[in-house]
């Protein structure tokens, strides 16, 4: 199954914890990392306390089902000391599924296509960078979802 998720760091080496986390995926006998976007830069969201993020969107090819890949996710953002204390606050890592094939899922755990993520310009320019041409199921094509954001705050980073 190809999915897509997006991941996020401000503390502790921002672009080290991306690229640990990247590894990690890459390294799982259950995924084949495929692409990585380029690193992009924004400032946290609801101007919350804190330094800047990097993000970037990778696509992988997985064997495991959508659950179980949250759970490695959740995994891979435990061995990096992720806490959670405050909803949108500093991390050490995040990591989201954005999209996992076609699947629409709702459950108490999962939700995808990920709920947040049309409001996200650090999601949709580096998901936009690597599948221009997507189109996101009971979203519509992705190039229609960017043109509609604010995304002048996000920028390409080193």
């Amino acid at each position: 199954m190809l999915a897509y998720i997006g991941l996020g760091s401000n503390l502790k080496g921002p672009r080290k914890q991306i690229e640990k986390a990247l590894r990690a995926l890459s390294e799982a006998k259950e995924t084949t990392l495929l692409s990585v976007s380029s690193f992009y830069q924004s400032k946290p969201l609801l101007d919350m306390p804190g330094p800047n993020y990097l993000n970037v969107v990778c696509k992988i090819e997985t064997d495991l089902s959508a659950l179980d890949l949250l759970n490695f996710c959740q995994e891979i953002e435990n061995n990096q000391y992720r806490v959670r204390e405050v909803k949108w606050g500093s991390r050490t890592i995040d990591l989201d599924i954005l999209l996992y094939g076609d699947q629409v899922l709702a459950t108490k755990r999962l939700t995808i296509p990920h709920p947040e993520m049309i409001n996200r310009a650090f999601v949709l320019l580096p998901l936009f960078e690597i599948e221009p041409g997507l189109k996101l199921p009971l979203l519509g094509p992705l190039k229609g979802l960017l043109e509609r954001i604010e995304s002048s705050d996000v920028e390409k980073y080193g």
